[in-house]
């Protein structure tokens, strides 16, 4: 009884975060073109680049921000409602800090990076500058929230989250249309109405999460325990995070450094449908994962282990509905986003979602469990050394002259190979059995895969290529997709679960 009432809550709260992600997703990609358009691709690609910069201790703030979510979720778990709050106040007391530190060293070494080492044009190092001062307060308000934010999604409180991230993306939109009105420098406004917009944010997640959860009533707490075990699991995570400072931040500065601002426009625009098909396939992986850290904290490793399976199964069949038509159609879709499509855009577009899936869609949920367990020395070891080696492997082909393209072949090389350490260690530390998990996920999803991208690519070879084809293809790739997970994709008990619900569904409908 308890397994169904937990997937009929994970089914529901998937649903609420769908509706969020079309909304945010549709917000977002809209909000990169308006602010494109207004800013020009100079201003845009040094706004990336300079972002790029800060986001680089989003690391180390994540490090935290990982332990914090775990910990909350555990105790919950666990129904530790005393000690939930000492986790609370415990993790405010630790982003303060990290608040001090991140802007002492932003702001010191930032300014000489940005002055000294980075390929901006000397006429905009004014405009780059007052980005960068923004960009750490807006940084530090975020890094504030994340307590806030980690109780809402440990609470499960999806609906919430759904209207407060609109909310979010919404006032993100309306910043990108003021840019149109203002008289001012456009690329100095921008920031600052971001800033603006993250102060409502912060105001708003602090109200909703003081009224609604009792364990964030904040008081002066410094329990050295709590703080240890946390500092201790955040120190380990901040090593593995460290692979993502140099992989993906790190990437973007040699990008700018060999190749200019131009190209780091291109990146960043591929970023940002790169972060629309994660939204897509994380709405599921939000809503399981807090069911896996609770299960296993609750002692139910057998439970734990199917979560895992579903997540990466099911989040793989949700990624091929976004990735599909992206690939094929990469070309026109951004034609209709954009009015101008910076050079590599396609390429890297294609490339990124190609590495979205072995290192976020696939291996999300094995992740989640081996944070779940706290014992993470190890593993983030072996994961760190495996994952650092995209800088130096983008670095050497940079200067082979290889093409900027060529750290995302890396990337998405380097990340199977990571892919088999997550679940190696998934295996060893949750007994996860390896025959089960083939079985499960692998047997089913390489036939789905191929055939999901076989079926519309001789539908789209004999289209020409435009809106014509880009509508066929979609529709087409829907619902070939559609059909063969439910033929291929599904266990015989899940098939009938989706026709029961379809029948249902459609008995409601005509009554």
């Amino acid at each position: 009884m308890g397994s169904y009432s937990n997937n009929k809550r994970i089914a529901k709260n998937t649903l609420l975060l769908y509706i969020r992600m079309f909304f945010v997703m549709v917000a977002s990609l809209f909000t990169s073109r308006v602010v494109l358009n207004a800013l020009g691709v100079e201003d845009f690609g040094i706004y990336n680049v300079v972002g790029g910069f800060i986001t680089m201790f989003t690391m180390l703030s994540g490090s935290f921000s990982t332990a914090i979510s775990r910990f909350i979720t555990y105790e919950l778990g666990k129904n530790d409602f005393k000690k939930l709050n000492s986790i609370f106040c415990t993790s405010v007391n630790i982003q303060l800090l990290m608040s001090v530190i991140v802007v002492f060293v932003a702001e010191i070494i930032g300014i000489w990076f940005l002055n000294t080492k980075m390929n901006i044009p000397v006429e905009r190092m004014s405009a780059a500058n007052w980005v960068l001062h923004c960009l750490i307060v807006i940084f530090v308000l975020n890094l504030l929230n994340i307590p806030f934010h980690a109780e809402i999604i440990a609470h499960e409180h999806m609906s919430a989250y759904a209207f407060v991230s609109i909310v979010d993306v919404s006032l993100k939109l309306l910043a990108g249309y003021m840019l149109l009105v203002v008289p001012f420098d456009l690329l100095k406004a921008y920031v600052v109405f971001l800033l603006i917009e993250t102060v409502i944010m912060r105001v708003v997640y602090m109200v909703y999460c003081a009224k609604h959860f009792e364990e964030c009533s904040y008081r002066f707490c410094f329990d050295k325990k709590i703080f240890g075990e946390m500092g201790k699991f955040a120190g380990w995570n901040f090593f593995g995070a460290s692979a993502g400072i140099l992989n993906t931040h790190g990437v973007n500065m040699l990008m700018n450094i060999y190749f200019g601002v131009a190209v780091n426009a291109a990146r960043g625009l591929a970023s940002q449908v790169d972060a629309a098909v994660r939204a897509f396939t994380s709405s599921f992986t939000t809503a399981i994962n807090p069911q896996i850290t609770k299960s296993y904290s609750a002692g139910d490793v057998d439970y734990t282990n199917q979560l895992i399976c579903r997540g990466a199964k099911f989040s793989v069949y949700l990624f091929l509905y976004m990735a599909v038509p992206i690939i094929f159609e990469t070309r026109t879709l951004l034609s209709i986003w954009l009015k101008n499509v910076p050079n590599y855009t396609v390429i890297f577009v294609r490339l990124l979602v190609m590495g979205t899936f072995v290192d976020s869609v696939l291996g999300n949920s094995f992740w989640t469990a081996i944070m779940a367990t706290g014992n993470i020395k190890t593993y983030q070891i072996v994961i760190s050394l495996v994952g650092i080696s995209v800088f130096p492997i983008s670095w050497l082909f940079f200067k082979l002259d290889f093409g900027p393209a060529s750290t995302y072949i890396v990337y998405v090389a380097v990340y199977c190979v990571a892919f088999c350490v997550r679940l190696y260690f998934t295996h060893n530390q949750l007994n996860l059995p390896l025959k089960y998990f083939f079985k499960y996920v692998m047997v089913r999803i390489i036939p789905v895969i191929i055939l999901c991208f076989l079926l519309p690519y001789l539908l789209s070879v004999n289209i020409e290529e435009g809106f014509i084809r880009l509508i066929t293809t979609s529709l087409f790739s829907f619902a070939t997709s559609s059909l063969v997970i439910y033929f291929v994709g599904l266990e015989r008990n899940e098939r009938e679960r989706v026709k029961n619900l379809i029948v249902k569904k459609f008995q409601g409908f005509r009554r």
